[in-house]
């Protein structure tokens, strides 16, 4: 991954984990051990889902520009599917609260969205490659 990238990624992943740290802290503190736990899952969850998504879509950008938005729209299907599923099997679980789970899932998507736009803004990205000015030969 080109340095740009991990830069963007780190930009997102620290401040998600810093929204997951604070919602285990009040999770843990509202509803004891099994809140913190599921704070944490969630962070973790958001962090892995969206890290992939970032590396999956610098890559095709990078590979493949052409399908860069259709693969966007894919991968954002394909983690809102793998959501589902697994809150589908850990629906009845008891290894965490399912409250402090959720209400975490959602502020850290909403903090890593916000700090991926914010990496993104700040980028300097460029948008065509620049021509090379010495021939060789």
């Amino acid at each position: 991954m080109p340095s740009n990238d991990v830069r963007i990624l780190a930009q997102a992943a620290v401040p998600t984990a810093a929204v997951g740290a604070i919602a285990a802290v009040v999770s843990g503190v509202v509803a004891g051990g099994k809140g913190a736990i599921g704070a944490a899952v969630a962070t973790l969850i958001v962090i892995l889902f969206m890290g992939i998504g970032l590396y999956v879509l610098q890559r095709t950008a990078k590979s493949l520009p052409h399908l860069f938005q259709m693969m966007g729209l894919m991968l954002y299907a394909a983690q809102i599917l793998l959501l589902f599923m697994f809150l589908a099997i850990f629906k009845n679980t008891t290894l965490f609260h399912p409250r402090a789970f959720a209400l975490t899932l959602v502020a850290g998507t909403l903090a890593w969205i916000a700090a991926q736009t914010r990496a993104h803004m700040k980028a300097k990205i460029l948008y065509v490659e620049p021509e090379k000015t010495g021939h060789s030969s």
